[in-house]
């Protein structure tokens, strides 16, 4: 765990990531907040490639909760087979979409109380939700973001939810609704768990990682 960076080296990395990637966009891909709530559920320990796959022709079938319900367990796990865990996902994905209908008149939730109600909904599928769909600040930390918040210095942390937090602290607000694609996408493709490409790197002069591969 890298020491913390101060501010003005924080924000120089943000404004590197906003230069480069103005907009950044989450690669599940999704059609409204319900696909975007079932996908991201559908991706805790699966690759977005893999749910997109998945859900091509799913989300041509059951693209609301109801639509979801009237599908029904069984033909939802034909559709995400190839998912891990795909047997307890579909348990969760039908026993949300109840839920939406029932307590939410059948509309996604921007609440993070009302999103962590649900089956198979964390904390981490909701700040993406809220932060993807209703444009909030919010700081959805995965193994890629949690990884590059402690390599890097932008948010040290021992866990999750205190990345998550050092990540409110520290990022400058202009940056925050991006944020947390930026570092996705970073880590995903660049500073990777082993071997990071630091000879592309954006920031590489501003990191403190010691053991850089240039």
């Amino acid at each position: 765990m890298a020491a913390a960076l101060d501010y003005a080296t924080v924000s120089e990395i943000f404004r590197r990531f906003e230069a480069a990637e103005p907009e950044p966009k989450g690669e599940l891909r999704h059609v409204n907040a319900y696909t975007l709530l079932v996908a991201v559920a559908l991706s805790a320990q699966a690759t977005d490639k893999g749910v997109n796959r998945a859900t091509e022709a799913l989300f041509q079938v059951a693209d609301t909760p109801a639509r979801m319900i009237e599908l029904g367990e069984e033909r939802l796990i034909e559709h995400i087979r190839t998912i891990g865990l795909f047997r307890n996902k579909a348990k969760n994905v039908m026993a949300l979409s109840r839920i939406l209908i029932d307590e939410f008149g059948g509309e996604v939730p921007s609440s993070r109380a009302a999103l962590q109600h649900l089956p198979g909904v964390g904390r981490k599928t909701a700040n993406v939700v809220l932060n993807t769909w209703w444009k909030l600040p919010a700081m959805a930390v995965d193994t890629h973001v949690f990884r590059i918040a402690n390599r890097t210095g932008i948010a040290p942390g021992a866990d999750v939810l205190t990345v998550e937090r050092a990540l409110e602290d520290r990022v400058p607000a202009r940056f925050q609704l991006h944020a947390h694609h930026w570092l996705i996408l970073h880590g995903r493709y660049i500073c990777v768990a082993r071997k990071p490409a630091c000879g592309r790197c954006l920031i590489a002069d501003l990191c403190p990682y010691e053991e850089k591969t240039l």
